[in-house]
């Protein structure tokens, strides 16, 4: 089927057909709601990388750009009007266009934010986002690749990261669980500060609120806990630990408006996700011929002997050398180049939406004011039909600017909507693995094949055998 003509303006963008209606919610929407968009669900996952589950939706997002050409097209579900994008320049448009008149606070995204954080800057209006935007790239920092408590981070880093690899010493084994309990100390160290380093029952009420925001609106809001938790980060802006970033919230100049705490869920939600993309990068980094040694010596001042590790990647931001101590941050491009690889090929966000607030116009018809818009990140990552590059470890996708004339690759999605904090995420994740990659020497269980990957990879089952020297 041909694209409908672009010259009769008042037509719609062409719907899909009842079969493939069918086929995009079991193949590619499907995916994402089952496996858990806030918090994810790791048997599902598990499920899901046994039976590659994103190949399928991959090869039935090509299946659909043969059919109907360059798109967009329809689907509908009750009450609801969706547009799968299908073209980069769509995506470029999309993204960049924001957030009038394609806004980021989607019908979806209210629904399953409004359980934790209804002041986010996500899920505001055009105006609320004036105030709640600057304020986040603030305190994160977000031009700067470099943040300014970068030492305290590679201190706290440094800590956390020794005691997990002595605890693995003892079992000879890396594994999810205990990778997950330093992250979450080691990120609420970062965030809320060195006081909140054994309090688990701010991530525990965190994580309850997520499980209800996976069924959006289908889930009642429980507005106790979510007082109670917003209530104990307030408890962390008050006590304003120096190094953290509790401290600069409360140090921020910012209007009412800009409910500075209800920021700071995302921020916990951010890293919470960077968790599964920094263990899989570790299992590419370890699986790669040659990589780990490469990281290693970045990290000692050589020049990596890699292609793929020449050059930073400047796209999400050049690290800017620090200090030549062990506990300088440093520019560690492969490390960061590898972090965002993992996120190329298992996006955490796999479905970007956005909501028109105006009717738009598109090469085969209009959309409405209302409709949605959904970029199905994995397809824009992993489409071999185009990029011969989609399921292979390629860093050096990363060493070079990367801009509108590009195949949309979009980790951090872009524009406006660009995630605030993607260069502390990209800090913190580099600087985990480089500890890592120093302190000890790790093999993985079940080494990836990277020149052909998995569509679907399991964080939760990832074990890694560890030794010194």
């Amino acid at each position: 089927m041909s694209d409908a003509t672009p010259n009769l303006p008042d037509a719609a963008v062409p719907s899909l057909s009842p079969v493939d209606h069918a086929r995009v919610l079991t193949r590619v929407l499907l995916s994402p709601v089952v496996k858990g968009p806030i918090v994810r669900r790791p048997r599902v996952v598990g499920l899901a990388e046994r039976i590659d589950l994103d190949s399928a939706g991959v090869a039935e997002m090509q299946r659909l750009r043969s059919r109907y050409g360059a798109g967009p097209v329809q689907l509908r579900i009750p009450g609801r009007r969706i547009a799968l994008l299908l073209a980069p320049e769509d995506v470029h448009r999309v993204l960049n266009e924001g957030p009038e008149p394609f806004s980021p606070a989607t019908l979806e995204k209210r629904g399953a934010l409004n359980h934790f954080e209804p002041g986010s800057s996500l899920v505001s209006s055009a105006q609320q986002r004036l105030s709640r935007r600057p304020f986040n790239e603030q305190v994160l920092e977000t031009d700067r690749p470099v943040h300014s408590h970068a030492e305290q981070m590679t201190a706290i880093i440094t800590e956390e990261v020794e005691a997990l690899l002595g605890h693995a010493d003892f079992t000879g084994t890396l594994d999810w669980d205990g990778f997950a309990v330093m992250w979450g100390r080691m990120i609420r160290r970062i965030v809320l500060g060195n006081g909140a380093r054994e309090d688990d029952q701010v991530t525990d009420d965190l994580r309850r609120l997520r499980d209800r925001g996976n069924l959006s609106y289908l889930m009642p809001q429980n507005r106790r806990l979510r007082e109670r938790f917003l209530g104990r980060l307030q408890v962390y802006v008050d006590r304003a630990e120096p190094g953290s970033l509790a401290a600069m919230v409360a140090q921020t100049p910012a209007p009412a408006d800009a409910e500075p705490v209800q920021q700071m869920p995302q921020w916990l939600f951010a890293f919470d996700a960077e968790a599964w993309a920094t263990f899989r990068a570790l299992a590419l980094l370890v699986s790669h011929p040659g990589a780990a040694e490469d990281a290693r010596a970045e990290m000692a001042g050589a020049v990596p002997a890699s292609p793929g590790a020449e050059a930073a990647p400047r796209t999400e931001g050049r690290a800017d050398a620090g200090p030549a101590g062990p506990c300088g941050p440093r520019d560690q491009p492969l490390l960061r180049a590898a972090v965002l690889e993992s996120l190329r090929l298992w996006p955490t966000t796999p479905l970007i939406l956005r909501d028109s607030t105006a009717d738009t116009r598109w090469r085969n018809g209009t959309l409405p004011a209302g409709a949605g818009l959904v970029i199905f990140a994995p397809f824009f990552h992993r489409d071999d039909q185009t990029l011969p590059e989609a399921h292979r470890f390629s860093p050096e996708l990363w060493s070079g600017d990367r801009d509108d004339s590009d195949w949309p690759l979009v980790p951090f999605s872009g524009g406006p909507g660009m995630c605030p904090g993607r260069n502390v995420v990209l800090l913190t994740a580099s600087l985990v693995l480089g500890e890592m990659l120093r302190q000890r020497r790790l093999t993985a269980e079940k080494p990836l094949d990277t020149g052909k990957l998995p569509g679907t990879l399991s964080p939760f089952h990832l074990r890694f055998a560890v030794r010194r020297g």
